[in-house]
């Protein structure tokens, strides 16, 4: 999902809304969806969030909150949001936010399921892990 694929439609427009809080974008085909930034935030595409392999993916809590201060393009295939607590690393490119857009709600139960089985809820603070998931060994 990193790169564009064939049949991803091109958007043509993104406008961030920071009151309500979605990135609001619009394709070519006439998809329009409002992606919250929290959706965004705990589906970053980075290693930090996803890991570098299944299994490795980082549960993020505390995230319902977050903003996007920033919004700077990536080429003609992608956006690079900086959120609000910091992370900055995840390149969102139009294909990956038309699947966030178009699988919220099971996106959503995923989520949501993954912290009832970590006995987490969404408000939670961030846990910290010690060691770094991106270091070499």
């Amino acid at each position: 999902m990193a790169g564009l694929s064939a049949d991803t439609p091109q958007p043509t427009a993104v406008t961030v809304h920071q009151q309500s809080r979605v990135l609001e974008i619009s394709f070519a085909n006439g998809s329009e969806f409002r992606i919250p930034f929290e959706l965004m935030r705990v589906y970053s595409p980075s290693a930090e969030v996803q890991g570098h392999g299944p299994g490795q993916e980082v549960l993020q809590t505390g995230k319902r909150g977050v903003e996007v201060v920033g919004l700077e393009p990536v080429g003609n295939y992608a956006v690079q949001p900086m959120f609000s607590d910091g992370h900055n690393t995840g390149i969102f490119s139009w294909d990956y936010l038309y699947f966030l857009g178009s699988q919220q709600t099971q996106l959503w139960q995923q989520y949501e399921q993954r912290l009832a089985s970590a006995g987490m809820n969404r408000d939670a603070p961030m846990v910290v892990a010690t060691g770094s998931a991106c270091s070499s060994h």
